[in-house]
């Protein structure tokens, strides 16, 4: 077990302990028989955005000869990078005889993966015709042994790696030697993984598209004469991380660009390869490719990029799918009229997926077009394919609203997508922020200034998650609407401190990283504290995504010491180690993982009988405390206080998808007690019994 004086968990081993729990999703046999597919599918793409990103960081510190162990949970950078390899290579392992298990049970339901040696007469009429028309134009293919350099391979590409041997024979009767020739086919992005085949005898049939261009081989190298062909996936994992020049002639979004441009070239931290691959041909691959002892190496099944399970196609089996649910109105928020009549009246709390997203759209697309509205501020960290956000700000800017945005260009695989909603929005006259040197903004906020009777009234909404139409059917996340004036005014001077970082503003409502975050609740903490000690009632509850910061996992150990009640719910990475004696016994903690993902942070506090309750954009890592910009803020509505306090207590009642965070890391599940409780149905089924009452 990995910890630092026995207080902490690392990080890097506990984001692995949460990836497991995903992967526990998928052999789940309660979970729809495609879900699990399309979980396996989620385990790996985590898994690779882990070694481009944390495995990365560790691996730099070991390449510039530091140990790193002030920065790592007191783990030797070293060993930790061969701990995560050690862990990685039993997951992928373990994931592997998942994938076989999950194939079983579909060919039970008449779901058939076949390969390139179960292709039958009449699918081979039908991989033959598609190859040619579809896949065939699409493959890039280079032979090695005619190039120079090996060629730069992209970053979490699948490659078939063949290899050829010639009947070619050199030397004399008494000598022979079979010529090898090698060669990569570069898997096409462009074409789905998986090809449906045409039904027959009431049976679905399914080839991966690198069996597909395994079975057509002859096809592609027609001009050698080769006795025995062999073709095995590998894939390379590079360091993500953006390395920004200082050149002042560039503009920071030029800067960007370049960056993610050279990010394609960066070095390896990872390759995997299928583990049937011959001896020779991986030798030959890793010394062409500059495989480093210190990289991780990690031997897989036949199929890599195992993320495009995600996409999996439902054939239209819905018996074998989570039902979808409803998404339900606000009680009391209606479509019908004004949404800025609605909230100047009270506070309204959208919790999606429960709730539809589309209040907010319906907001933004009101101040579009309403005729008062002068100006619209709102911050973007994600956004959807096709955003009916950004349509409706250009929108508003076409009616000639002055619309601010701060879009954050440094979001993490997202600023590609970013740099053109940039490009897009400026060109449509809308007002570009790009953040502050140093920090991200990672809030989630809106403000909207009207003038009405009385001068200029400000709407606005403060959020836990991205204003994405597509991920608010899948993540959970609260968003609140409010004309509060103070938190307002508030909101405005976040949007001020954009423009004008060297002065620092004073908040009495908001809390605002990377400034007060950490103070603030250090301050609510020693609340509990203090009423602890006099007797009266103390506790806290938070819900988060993770939790990393040694100093606020020390402030909660000295809280439990003082006899703080103390409830955590966190999805991810959790470094605190609940239920020791003498450190935080009066410390539970669980995991939820389930149909949706849990993202968002809400932190609850008894204050002596009046609780105090807030949602944040920030969870409570160091990076979220002290290098972005993040807002918290207070819910003053009693309905919705409690409300949420209700929410948070659905989510901790769960006995059936909830993980258990112990000192063993064993990820074991908790143990139901009385009936069984799964938060995210009866979530659900707590709003629709709302706009029922």
């Amino acid at each position: 077990m990995t910890k630092l004086n026995n207080e902490y968990i690392n990080r890097e081993i506990s984001w692995l302990h949460f990836n497991e729990r995903v992967l526990q999703e998928s052999a789940d046999e309660n979970v729809p028989l495609i879900e699990r597919l399309r979980f396996l599918g989620i385990f790996s793409n985590n898994l690779d955005e882990f070694f481009k990103v944390r495995y990365a960081t560790v691996k730099r510190i070991v390449d510039a000869g530091k140990k790193g162990k002030s920065v790592l949970g007191g783990e030797r950078a070293k060993d930790l990078l061969e701990e995560i390899t050690k862990i990685v290579i039993a997951q992928q392992s373990k994931s592997i005889e998942i994938l076989k298990h999950i194939e079983d049970e579909l060919e039970a339901q008449n779901i058939f993966i076949v390969n390139e040696e179960g292709v039958t007469d009449d699918q081979a009429e039908f991989i033959k015709d598609y190859f040619q028309k579809k896949v065939s134009p699409e493959l890039m293919i280079i032979i090695l042994n005619d190039v120079t350099q090996f060629p730069v391979l992209k970053d979490t590409a699948a490659y078939l790696a063949v290899k050829m041997v010639l009947n070619s024979e050199t030397g004399g009767l008494l000598k022979k030697r079979k010529e090898l020739q090698y060669a990569l086919i570069e898997i096409p992005k462009g074409i789905d993984r998986f090809v449906v085949l045409p039904r027959k005898d009431g049976k679905d049939y399914i080839i991966i598209l690198d069996d597909l261009i395994r079975f057509c081989l002859d096809k592609i190298f027609t001009m050698f004469d080769y006795e025995s062909i062999s073709a095995h996936m590998i894939k390379i994992t590079r360091d993500a991380e953006l390395d920004i020049d200082n050149d002042l002639s560039k503009s920071f979004i030029e800067k960007i660009s370049s960056s993610v441009e050279h990010r394609k070239i960066s070095d390896p931290v990872r390759f995997v390869y299928d583990k049937s691959i011959a001896r020779d041909t991986l030798k030959y691959l890793k010394e062409k490719m500059g495989i480093a002892e210190n990289d991780s190496v990690i031997p897989g099944g036949r199929y890599h990029n195992r993320r495009d399970y995600m996409g999996f196609p439902s054939l239209g089996r819905t018996d074998l799918l989570y039902e979808k649910i409803k998404p339900l109105p606000v009680k009391g928020f209606s479509f019908e009229g004004s949404l800025f009549e609605s909230i100047a009246k009270k506070d309204y709390l959208q919790y999606v997926p429960y709730h539809t997203f589309s209040y907010v759209i319906k907001f933004l697309k009101e101040a579009a077009l309403d005729p008062k509205v002068r100006a619209i501020k709102i911050t973007v960290y994600r956004l959807a394919n096709n955003s009916q956000v950004a349509a409706a700000l250009i929108n508003a800017a076409k009616n000639g609203k002055q619309v601010t945005v701060q879009i954050e260009l440094q979001a993490r695989f997202d600023e590609q997508a970013n740099i053109e909603y940039a490009n897009q929005l400026q060109e449509e006259g809308v007002k570009l922020i790009f953040g502050i040197p140093g920090l991200k903004v990672h809030s989630k906020i809106c403000l909207i200034e009207r003038e009405e009777e009385k001068g200029i009234k400000r709407y606005g909404f403060v959020s836990t998650g991205n204003f994405n139409e597509s991920t608010a059917r899948v993540y959970t996340d609260y968003t609140l609407f409010t004309a509060h004036d103070g938190i307002l005014k508030e909101l405005n001077k976040v949007f001020d401190f954009f423009e004008t970082s060297y002065k620092i503003n004073k908040y009495k409502h908001l809390i605002v990283s990377p400034h007060y975050t950490k103070n603030v609740f250090n301050r609510l903490i020693d609340n509990e504290i203090a009423n602890a000690i006099m007797g009266k009632e103390a506790y806290i509850k938070i819900k988060m995504n993770s939790f990393t910061s040694y100093k606020m996992v020390d402030k909660l150990y000295e809280a439990s010491r003082a006899g703080v009640k103390i409830q955590l719910i966190i999805r991810g990475i959790c470094c605190l180690i609940p239920g020791v004696e003498g450190m935080s016994e009066n410390i539970e903690a669980i995991s939820v993982v389930d149909k949706f993902l849990e993202h968002p942070r809400l932190f609850i506090f008894a204050n002596n009988g009046d609780p105090k309750v807030y949602i944040s954009s920030a969870d409570w890592m160091t990076r979220n405390l002290d290098y972005r910009v993040e807002v918290g803020c207070p819910i003053y509505d009693e309905d919705i206080k409690q409300e949420l306090i209700d929410t948070f207590e659905i989510s901790w009642s769960d006995n059936v998808k909830a993980r258990v965070f112990s000192e063993a890391q064993d990820n074991a599940y908790r143990k139901a007690n009385g009936p069984k409780v799964r938060s995210q149905f009866a979530m659900y089924d707590y709003y629709l019994r709302k706009l029922e009452s």
